[in-house]
């Protein structure tokens, strides 16, 4: 398998499982995160099931979430969207790191939208 194709085949995971996520299925986080998944978001809790819970009782779960870009490269796939949930707007880009199919490590900047 060539790197181009690895970040074809992440992509693909990354958008299936974000739209299930953005349709309010939270139970694909336990399907895509490997066990050993970190995050290094400041405050957000360490390991997997911690965060999971974090994500699922946080305004996200419930938000409007638009894709504005995808980007894959290697093991890594990179999406920037915006994040509408009841007065908060956001404009998200997180970064997901892939390994044997699953996402081991996750990065996240969020910008505050103007009304």
């Amino acid at each position: 398998m060539t790197d181009i194709d690895e970040a074809e085949i992440n992509k693909a995971k990354f958008l299936e499982a974000f739209g299930r996520f953005a349709e309010g299925d939270t139970s694909v986080l336990s399907e895509i995160l490997r066990e050993d998944f970190v995050s290094h978001t400041p405050g957000a809790p360490a390991g997997r099931d911690a965060w999971i819970e974090f994500i699922k009782n946080s305004p996200i779960a419930s938000a409007e979430i638009a894709i504005e870009h995808v980007i894959a490269d290697d093991q890594f796939v990179v999406a920037h969207y915006s994040l509408t949930a009841g007065e908060v707007r956001e404009s998200v880009v997180d970064i997901w790191r892939f390994e044997d199919g699953l996402i081991v490590e996750h990065w996240s900047v969020t910008e505050p939208q103007n009304p």
